[in-house]
């Protein structure tokens, strides 16, 4: 059933990923209208979670960041898509790294970098970082379910030279890597909600308690890692730029949890500036009125 799934997206996948720029968003146009009115996907989520997060806000003010972050979700995910057939020149020019020194000097210097970032604006687009920083880039991601569609994935990314990790084999990966001298950006979403028997530690995100994912902050104080936030942020319909911003030189030196909680936090104030190009659509609060498992941090 996976290969039949597969056979018949793929081709409708591939032609999407050819259209011309002024036709391929009047398609991302219409499939809002599709998603957002009559399909409406995940509406209920979505207006529940901005009402918690934004309780000062009218009611018109939520629908209208709604509408516009369904807008933004429709050109996000018809972008991936065009990750099948896209040039590097074209993705460079529509996503473009502010003053790449700042990691350019740890490669200087032989060191690999942890990157964290959120579902926000264009994570799918990151890659684009390779050409300019001219740096190795590997993502850590959870494997897709099916397994053509993983497989897609990972061919989409490699045709960039991004390599992907598995999340359960990402700590020996990059152990091996380190060990072996070679220098890479290692990039990790990490504003998702982890399962609640891993939630060890509990912090505010947008106000409101709830379980933090660690996996990059273990992985970069174990591994002796500097730690940056990649801040992407959405010029027009089409185009990103992102910057590089330090969170530490040495995660291991750091206080437990000072990398998480200051990433939250960068990501957070990004978030209220422009809550739009935030991916509402996860249940990224459902454990906030969930009993913190015997042991977990509270902060």
């Amino acid at each position: 059933m996976q290969l039949v799934v597969y056979s018949i997206a793929y081709p409708f996948l591939w032609i999407i990923s050819k259209l011309p720029w002024r036709l391929f968003y009047t398609l991302s146009t219409f499939i809002y209208l599709l998603v957002y009115h009559v399909v409406r996907y995940r509406r209920k989520t979505v207006r529940e979670n901005l009402t918690l997060v934004f309780p000062e806000k009218t009611n018109q003010e939520i629908q209208k960041i709604e509408k516009q972050f369904y807008k933004h979700m429709c050109d996000m995910f018809l972008e991936m898509i065009k990750t099948l057939s896209i040039s590097e020149e074209e993705l460079v020019k529509r996503f473009k790294i502010i003053d790449p020194h700042t990691v350019q000097e740890f490669e200087k210097r032989g060191r690999s970098i942890m990157v964290l970032f959120g579902h926000y604006a264009s994570y799918e687009w990151s890659i684009a970082a390779y050409f300019t920083l001219n740096l190795p880039i590997a993502g850590v991601y959870k494997k897709i379910k099916n397994k053509y569609f993983d497989r897609l994935v990972r061919r989409m990314r490699n045709r960039f030279d991004a390599k992907l990790i598995t999340s359960s084999r990402a700590m020996k990966e990059i152990t091996q890597d380190i060990e072996k001298g070679r220098v890479c950006a290692y990039g990790l979403v990490s504003d998702q909600s982890p399962k609640i028997y891993n939630a060890t530690y509990w912090t505010d995100f947008m106000g409101i308690k709830v379980p933090a994912f660690m996996g990059g902050e273990v992985l970069a104080k174990r591994l002796e890692m500097p730690v940056m936030f990649l801040k992407v942020e959405k010029v027009k319909r089409g185009y990103y730029q992102a910057k590089f911003v330090p969170i530490t030189e040495d995660a291991s030196k750091c206080d437990d949890y000072f990398v998480i909680k200051t990433y939250l936090k960068m990501l957070e104030e990004q978030i209220k500036e422009q809550p739009e190009y935030y991916l509402w659509t996860h249940k990224r609060w459902k454990h906030r009125n969930t009993k913190p498992p015997k042991g977990a941090t509270i902060d």
